[in-house]
């Protein structure tokens, strides 16, 4: 018998209460709430490696390259972990290839642009994934929580029509009204953060994006300049 109480004092106190009291919509929204912290865990780790230091590397690059080390540049870019040094590798081991097949500097120029670019777009496919979930969750937990309100409401109006003459109008719809504010309350305890979320995490892949771009522009910059140094040398 005691484990029985403790039981029911349990199911009948805290945030679980809340959940069982606020009806049938609580379920789903409960679910979206997981599935929201598992993809800011998921996507706040993947995303840490955009925090590495492009700009010491990419200037060392560029250092290598007006010296006409691409060998040594391409060692430093496979050591260095992070999307940015790997587009850049990707794009040093594109000129590399070519050069070495005696492409002219308008058609190498070109490739090594495209390479880097379908691999960018490869990269920015990975670093949103399971951003859609996220904005997704934002639009419909609120929805789900407003669904939740009007049944609440439904249930209150029912509750008056059932009493009236007999009880309080606000004592018959008060379980109701509590129903429509839980569901309501909790809808938008769960699409509030997967929109800042959202709204944070894309703005940290816009952010990477500019910079991919600056670096295959400078890295592109430096190699026309080597292969006109080249021409005019021979």
């Amino acid at each position: 018998m005691p484990s029985i109480s403790a039981n029911s004092g349990f199911f009948e106190s805290g945030a679980l209460k809340l959940l069982l009291e606020g009806g049938p919509f609580m379920w789903p929204l409960l679910a979206l709430l997981i599935m929201t912290v598992a993809v800011i865990i998921e996507r706040y780790r993947s995303l840490k490696l955009l925090d590495t230091n492009a700009d010491a590397l990419r200037e060392k690059v560029v250092d290598l390259l007006s010296n006409d080390q691409v060998e040594e540049s391409l060692k430093l870019c496979d050591a260095a972990r992070g999307p940015v040094p790997a587009i850049l590798s990707n794009g040093l081991r594109k000129y590399l290839v070519l050069r070495r097949l005696n492409y002219d500097q308008a058609q190498l120029e070109q490739q090594v642009v495209k390479s880097m670019e379908n691999y960018g777009v490869n990269i920015v496919a990975t670093l949103e994934r399971h951003l859609p979930i996220l904005a997704t969750i934002a639009s419909v937990a609120p929805m789900l929580g407003f669904l939740g309100t009007v049944q609440g409401m439904i249930v209150a109006f029912g509750d008056i029509e059932a009493n009236i003459g007999q009880q309080n109008i606000v004592q018959a719809a008060a379980s109701g009204i509590r129903v429509a504010l839980l569901t309501t309350a909790f809808g938008l305890l769960v699409g509030i953060p997967a929109y800042m979320a959202f709204n944070y995490f894309t703005g940290l892949i816009n952010n990477f994006v500019l910079e991919v771009e600056s670096s295959a522009a400078e890295l592109i910059e430096v190699v026309s300049l080597r292969l006109t140094l080249d021409q005019s040398d021979s």
